[in-house]
């Protein structure tokens, strides 16, 4: 029942999920020469980024499908830097996150996964984690002759965060994500001037930057109904104890 329930998509999320396939399909219609794969990904990712802003695990599943397309596509145009983060990080990580919020979930029996609140410690941890892989994985670009080095360097560091704050249940996973939106988009519009055949992906993280703002907003919303939830059942408690 779990299964099924995860699926419903209120009027909203029917209408942005679908807008979003549409614009992406009508797009690639349009231009010039049409990579199939760059349309399978685009498709794959915006159905991934519907369910991971409703916070349920499907969602983290399709995240990783959508990373193999999408790290295959990259080396396609020699964006190694989108290769590696995709494959060698984003991919492994949702696959974690997969697991963690199919172990966490709000409430027993239902797929809605519980948000969780980053301490101080936590953002310093993962800011110089952060700073960690940028310069790792900017060295390699380096030795690569990576096209636009710079972008592709940022791009690393976003997505890494990204990918970070969606294993942690924390509602910034959206705004790292949306960042990371900007600069794929100016990466493939770059590549677009190339290689017409790349517009969608630029379609694409269009619409991921619509999506992430949504997301970001539902998980915040979804944060404070379950942090309201949790005061109601702490208060019953009490009363319970003091009473008996």
């Amino acid at each position: 029942m779990i299964f099924f329930k995860q699926f419903k998509l209120s009027v909203f999320e029917r209408f942005l999920w679908l807008s979003s396939l549409f614009v992406i399909f009508v797009t690639s219609v349009c231009s010039e020469s049409v990579d199939g794969l760059s349309v399978i990904a685009s498709l794959i990712g915006a159905t991934a980024l519907i369910y991971v802003a409703k916070g349920v695990p499907v969602g983290q599943f399709l995240t990783v499908v959508f990373s193999l397309f999408y790290g295959y596509i990259s080396f396609t145009f020699h964006y190694y830097g989108e290769m590696l983060t995709y494959l060698g990080m984003s991919a492994p990580i949702a696959f974690l996150a997969w697991f963690s919020w199919l172990r966490n979930p709000y409430q027993k029996g239902r797929s809605e996964v519980k948000v969780r609140r980053m301490s101080g410690r936590n953002w310093l941890f993962l800011c110089v984690l952060s700073v960690f892989v940028t310069v790792a994985f900017g060295y390699v670009l380096f030795l690569l002759n990576t096209p636009n080095l710079f972008w592709s360097t940022v791009s690393v560091t976003t997505s890494f965060l990204a990918a970070s704050l969606t294993f942690l249940r924390s509602p910034y996973y959206a705004l790292a994500y949306a960042a990371n939106d900007v600069i794929l988009i100016v990466l493939w519009v770059l590549a677009s001037v190339a290689d017409p055949g790349y517009l969608p992906m630029v379609t694409c993280f269009g619409i991921f930057l619509l999506n992430d703002s949504y997301g970001f907003y539902n998980w915040k919303k979804m944060q404070k109904r379950q942090a309201k939830k949790l005061c109601k059942t702490v208060k019953k408690r009490k009363q319970f104890a003091t009473r008996y």
